[in-house]
């Protein structure tokens, strides 16, 4: 899920980039096209730009130093461009440029084509979703493509740039990305403009190399903006998500419009670990999403997930937070066909999994917003069944041969190793493992279960009855056979054999099983 929440706001980083790296390609070019017809000193120059940038872009803008020279070729140099919103003159600027520089042809400028523009110390700087009203957004748009239309610059550089985006609360500090390159060609408002980014992400921490096309910038339906390209994702460090750890690699394309982009990809996870367990495992994941990239909005359409010798699917969505919430929430309905019960308990039980059995698992998957660890705030409801399983305890399973032995009546017989079935429904909420309906069998044998299971530290207390095919005194020989059949009477079960109340309690490694006596007695008073 990380990955996809990744993807999405890769994208809405990258429409935001490529319209601030367009807006700043307008001022140079601006730059350009003055000098081209008035020759003007370096002062008069800047006050012009000044006051040309700041009413076509309805915006507060600052110019430190600006030079110019017109022979052989036209060349511009600046520093210290800041744009900022009109009205937000003590907020960050939204976009901030410590130098450039700009060479072109007189000839290009008079069909308004630049050769090539640099830009160093870019910084750009997106507000909170919710800082600027959609009506407003959608008119500085307008005005920017206004602005820009018909200009072309044919190669656009801009090493070690930043893209900070700034958290509602003022007391945080802002996420950054560092671009270590970015190139555009044929950048313009009217057209598709092709690029290449190697940029280092920052939740997860990873390197992201992307090569595409964005545009052209449709200002009145932003949505429609087309984008399409491929992507590769190194090294991200999955330790920045509380409860989980691993070094993930990803590699996919996108293609679509803003507001429906279609992104395929794989990744793979050579040492994903769950924390709760500590075992790391190879993970590999395909998938197709359908991204809003106007809001980061992420339908997962199709999810295909291998680790050790479990598979499964999934499908549903990673969706924004409610106003005044941070975060998203990650829902999803997995189906697991062929699996393994211990390739799934190795993710949260630290010791050796005590059990292996072919698993059958469907579950509505919800992860909310928040800090604390995964396993705290995971969401989990669904079924499962686990065929043919047998205990890794020595001892463990020679208790379960046995009770298939008695449960039959054969207690004469050589005791014969058994397999068993397990089956029931399941809820995981706040570190407990509620199980309203739990069915084990052996044969001749069959406990039925209901309780919960607490993750830390690892405490079960469950209650039900077993249900075996012999009486009670068929469970035994000699003396202790006779002397059963008195509460025979007590356990019999409708249909013959006998029905035991039990309960098990305890920790894990060592839980304490027993009749429960209460139930007993109960039942014989009823009777």
């Amino acid at each position: 899920m990380a990955r996809v929440m990744l993807a999405s706001s890769g994208v809405r980083r990258r429409v935001w980039m490529w319209t601030a790296v367009g807006l700043v390609g307008f001022a140079v070019v601006a730059v350009v096209a003055i000098l081209a017809a008035v020759p003007l000193t370096s002062d008069a120059l800047r006050t012009r730009m000044i006051e040309t940038l700041s009413k076509r872009l309805d915006a507060e803008v600052a110019l430190g130093d600006l030079t110019w020279r017109v022979f052989p070729t036209l060349h511009a140099s600046g520093s210290n461009l800041t744009i900022r919103r009109r009205g937000h003159a003590d907020a960050r600027p939204l976009i901030a440029v410590k130098a450039f520089t700009v060479d072109a042809r007189v000839a290009g400028v008079v069909r308004k084509h630049v050769a090539h523009v640099t830009l160093e110390g870019l910084e750009i700087a997106i507000p909170p979703d919710d800082d600027t009203p959609q009506s407003d957004a959608s008119a500085q748009g307008a005005q920017r493509a206004t602005a820009m239309e018909g200009i072309v610059i044919d190669t656009l550089d801009a090493d070690g740039a930043r893209v900070l985006t700034i958290p509602r609360n003022a007391n945080k500090a802002p996420n950054v990305w560092d671009i270590h390159s970015l190139r555009l060609h044929r950048v313009g408002a009217g057209q598709a403009m092709p690029f290449r980014a190697a940029l280092s992400n920052a939740v997860p921490p990873g390197e992201i190399d992307t090569v595409g096309t964005f545009g052209p910038w449709m200002p009145d339906t932003p949505g429609d903006t087309a984008l399409a390209g491929s992507f590769t994702f190194a090294r991200a460090d999955l330790s920045v998500f509380r409860g989980i750890a691993g070094t993930l690699s990803a590699r996919g394309s996108y293609t679509g419009s803003l507001d429906r982009i279609a992104v395929d990809g794989e990744t793979d996870t050579p040492d994903f670990t769950v924390k709760l367990g500590g075992h790391p495992m190879p993970l590999h994941a395909t998938y197709r999403t359908v991204v809003d990239g106007t809001n980061g909005d992420t339908i997962l359409e199709h999810i295909d997930a291998s680790f050790l010798e479990t598979a499964l699917t999934a499908s549903g969505s990673v969706m924004g937070a409610p106003p005044g919430e941070k975060g998203r929430t990650v829902t999803l309905d997995i189906k697991m066909d062929r699996a393994r019960i211990e390739d799934v308990m190795r993710m949260a039980v630290k010791a050796d999994p005590p059990l292996r059995g072919a698993l059958r698992l469907t579950t509505k998957f919800v992860l909310p917003p928040g800090e604390s660890d995964v396993a705290d705030r995971l969401r989990l409801d669904g079924e499962f069944a686990v065929a043919r399983v047998r205990f890794m305890n020595y001892d463990v399973q020679g208790k379960i041969n046995e009770l298939s032995r008695r449960g039959r009546g054969r207690v004469d017989q050589p005791q014969d190793r058994v397999v068993s079935d397990l089956q029931g429904r399941f809820r995981l909420g706040d570190g407990r493992l509620s199980l309203p309906s739990v069915m084990f069998s052996v044969p001749g044998a069959q406990v039925q279960l209901a309780g919960r299971y607490v993750l830390q530290p690892e405490w079960l207390d469950f209650q039900g009855q077993l249900l075996m095919d012999a009486k009670v005194s068929q469970t035994q020989t000699g003396i202790k056979s006779l002397l059963l059949k008195v509460v025979d009477p007590l356990f019999n079960k409708r249909g013959g054999g006998s029905a035991i109340p039990i309960h098990i309690r305890g920790r894990r490694d060592d839980p304490e099983f027993g009749i429960d006596m209460r139930r007993v007695f109960r039942r014989g008073d009823k009777s």
